[in-house]
């Protein structure tokens, strides 16, 4: 029988300040609800720490300076998560069918705990049976062997290591292909166009020491409380010392409002609270260009007056003239924008944006902060190109504090790509694999995740090897890849705990739990340490010390090494056996593949705060075709991708407190007031009346995408709150299914989750 929600909900404001006792109330709540031990404690005081693990569930920066707890509220979830002393063994699976599990909660699935042994999917009973780890390989191996190699695809979670990750991504290629979709291709591929066209390197140029040297933050479409909380201690120095923090973003986000410091005492004893924001402007969904170019038009004009004058220049003129190409293009196109235009399509009034221009013009190092905000919109990548375009005008890259500072989502999605998980040719060194292991890597560009889609519900893509992640509930138009994934003549995910993904197997399917990077990972040369790459470009080891789940986990590179060996033909140069025994090695080739990067990888593993790889902008280095920063004109005001029409409403979707991810933590987003739900739609009170509805009342979401497909979303609870007039807000993945493949960013293909066209329906 399904599990049922048996709380009631409640939607009421939150008055708390990010951080304080509602952070240590919550993670006083989650440590008994995941019966965790003591042993929990004493990894909770390693997390984060040199010689100690990598947190699961974000990337933000690990500081060598670090704090007694250097852990966030979200992070001790995570940890508490996956220590769970709860299980989901085989005997879970004979008493369920996988058609019963479509009917609970995403919750309630990874909440029953960590799955303890391999499984075989039985079409005969709807079950996961047990197996063994040879049958599964075999298995495995012997659906994959016959199929067109184009057909394959390997997707990986972005917790994945940089030694899973290289033996991943080289076995793939060395399969045949290069379709290796991963959660970069949902977030912040957006920022790797944008920045590689526009400056040169994928990644942001900042490292953390760069807080230290700001006098300004630009902060747009991030929502630092519930998805990076560890660094509102970097915001909140940052502010004790007098730098402007200006928000744009469409909700007012607490953790950009207010913070407490748990770890102060005095803050905690006095109820003492840091604002974060100077300005906070709740520019509308979409509504960013338009803001950024009207920033850049009053600098620009202001700087033509001043010229005219003989003042001094507003602008970074000697910076512009050697440094970058097209301004007088983009200093042309803001200043025929007109203000009216401007001003309908942000959402905000001409003064808001020309009192940000004027605090941008005095500051000397200007930070800008970013998330899928930005990204995660049909013009996602000229979000990031205009935002470039305002830091160039005053010289705000390659120098002490300043520069784009992308916000990485899961804990080594940016490694993932830095070691090889890429569907381009170009981000891969095919000259050294092909030296290195002696055979010809594809060059053809393999399937990211929006192709990766079109090809499950075409039928084109025949298996799916999922190396974490719960690629299903993650993806757009849920209903058809549901419908498709159980025509795919295999699919394997690799897990720590039972997912929605699970529950829709191919006409061969294998479940393999894995180790979790908290715990320990022994292997032939003795107990092992992986390693991960942080949203700035530093690389930091991680070890594992907690008591594995079960006894018969397998670590992720020795379940890659595996698959590998059923799949490959054997190669004198590659041991896969050596590289499981020693990640030593792994690490070894990692370096030999990549020297300028890994230099002294293994020396380096531990360094604290991490080591930085470099970032060639940082160096106002252009590696771009022209050798010089490039600013771009951009095609239009709106970055939806469509236009405002009657009753079209623009519908952002949005992670709580309670959630990383599509992994459910709990149902209490406490920042937003509500409690035992997430069937919930957040409405602008002044658009109630128009949309016929009142609060409270439970409605129907239906996308107005136009392309003759019904989607719809039933269930939500109308729910008054502060959101910009003309859109809507509901909670990622749920409202997943509303969104078609095909709505997603030009170039780099990120679904646009946070504009998606919809109409209300009773």
């Amino acid at each position: 029988m399904a599990k049922q929600r048996s709380d009631k909900p409640e939607i009421k404001p939150y008055k708390g300040p990010a951080g304080g006792w509602g952070s240590v109330r919550s993670l006083a709540e989650i440590l008994p609800r995941e019966h965790v031990t003591p042993d929990t404690i004493r990894q909770l005081a390693r997390q984060n720490k040199p010689d100690g693990f990598m947190c699961v569930s974000c990337a933000w920066a690990k500081p060598a300076d670090h704090h007694p707890a250097e852990f966030c509220e979200e992070g001790a979830k995570a940890t508490a998560w996956e220590l769970t002393t709860r299980r989901t063994t085989p005997a879970f699976f004979e008493q369920h069918t996988l058609s019963e599990l479509r009917g609970w909660r995403d919750y309630d699935l990874e909440q029953h705990g960590r799955l303890t042994h391999p499984l075989r999917y039985d079409p005969a009973t709807d079950k996961y049976v047990a197996c063994g780890w040879e049958e599964a390989f075999d298995g495995i191996g012997a659906a994959l062997r016959p199929l067109d190699p184009k057909s394959v695809v390997f997707y990986s979670s972005g917790r994945t290591s940089l030694e899973a990750s290289y033996m991943y991504g080289l076995m793939a290629r060395m399969f045949g292909n290069q379709n290796l979709p991963d959660s970069s291709n949902m977030c912040h591929e957006s920022t790797s166009v944008g920045l590689k066209a526009a400056i040169g390197v994928p990644v942001g140029t900042t490292q953390l020491k760069d807080f230290e040297a700001c006098d300004c933050i630009l902060f747009f479409g991030q929502n630092v409380g519930s998805n990076a909380p560890r660094m509102l201690h970097d915001l909140r120095s940052a502010r004790k010392r007098g730098v402007e923090i200006i928000t744009f973003n469409p909700l007012k986000e607490r953790g950009l409002e207010r913070f407490t410091d748990p770890q102060n005492p005095v803050e905690m004893a006095t109820g003492g609270e840091t604002q974060i924001s100077t300005q906070y402007h709740q520019v509308k969904t979409g509504g960013d260009i338009a803001a950024m170019l009207g920033i850049a038009k009053f600098l620009v004009e202001w700087d033509d007056a001043a010229l005219a004058v003989g003042d001094p220049p507003v602008l970074d003129r000697d910076f512009i003239a050697q440094h970058t190409k097209d301004f007088e293009a983009f200093a042309d196109h803001a200043r025929k924008a007109e203000w009216a235009d401007i001003v309908r399509e942000s959402g905000l009034e001409q003064s808001a944006l020309e009192e940000t221009a004027r605090v941008y013009a005095k500051a000397k190092a200007v930070l800008a902060i970013y998330g899928m905000g930005l990204t995660q919109h049909v013009k996602g990548v000229e979000n990031v190109r205009v935002l470039v375009n305002l830091l160039l005008l005053r010289g705000n890259i390659g120098k002490p504090g300043a520069g784009p500072t992308p916000v990485r989502g899961h804990s080594n999605v940016q490694g993932q790509r830095t070691v090889g998980i890429t569907e381009k040719t170009e981000l891969v060194p095919v000259d050294k694999l092909k030296e290195l292991y002696g055979f010809d890597p594809p060059t053809e560009k393999g399937l990211d995740t929006v192709e990766t889609c079109r090809g499950v519900i075409q039928g084109s893509v025949k298996a799916v090897i999922g190396l974490g992640g719960n690629f299903l509930r993650a993806v757009p138009e849920t209903e058809a890849m549901e419908a498709a994934w159980p025509r795919l003549d295999l699919s394997v995910q690799i897990a720590t705990k039972l997912n929605r993904n699970h529950l829709f197997p191919g006409k061969v399917t294998y479940l393999l739990p894995c180790l979790g990077r908290i715990e320990e990972d022994v292997q032939e040369s003795g107990p092992q340490a992986v390693s991960m790459e942080d949203s700035t470009s530093c690389i930091h080891g991680s070890r594992g010390k907690a008591k594995p789940a079960s006894p018969h986990l397998l670590s992720e590179p020795r379940i890659v090494a595996e698959i590998a060996k059923r799949i490959l033909p054997p190669n004198p140069r590659i041991d896969w056996d050596g590289w499981v025994a020693d990640y030593g090695r792994i690490r070894d080739a990692i370096e030999a593949t990549y020297p300028a990067i890994f230099q002294d990888f293994n020396q380096r593993l531990f360094t604290p705060g991490g080591f930085w790889k470099g970032n060639k902008a940082a160096e106002r280095i252009w590696e771009t075709p022209s050798k010089k920063a490039e600013f771009l004109v951009p095609t239009g005001l709106s970055a939806t991708g469509f236009g405002d029409a009657e009753g079209r409403f623009r519908l952002m979707t949005l992670r709580s407190n309670d959630q990383f991810n599509t992994t459910i933590y709990g149902y209490h987003d406490r920042f937003r007031g509500v409690k035992g739900t997430r069937d919930v739609l957040f409405i602008h009170p002044e658009d109630m009346p128009g949309a016929g509805v009142v609060e409270g009342q439970i409605i129907a979401l239906e996308s107005d995408a136009g392309d003759g497909t019904l989607r719809r979303r039933e269930g939500l609870i109308v729910t008054p709150y502060d959101i910009p007039r003309g859109c809507l807000g509901a909670y990622y993945p749920e409202a997943n299914v509303l969104m078609p493949v095909e709505h997603h960013a030009e170039q780099s293909h990120v679904p646009a989750a946070k504009s998606v066209p919809v109409r209300i329906c009773a």
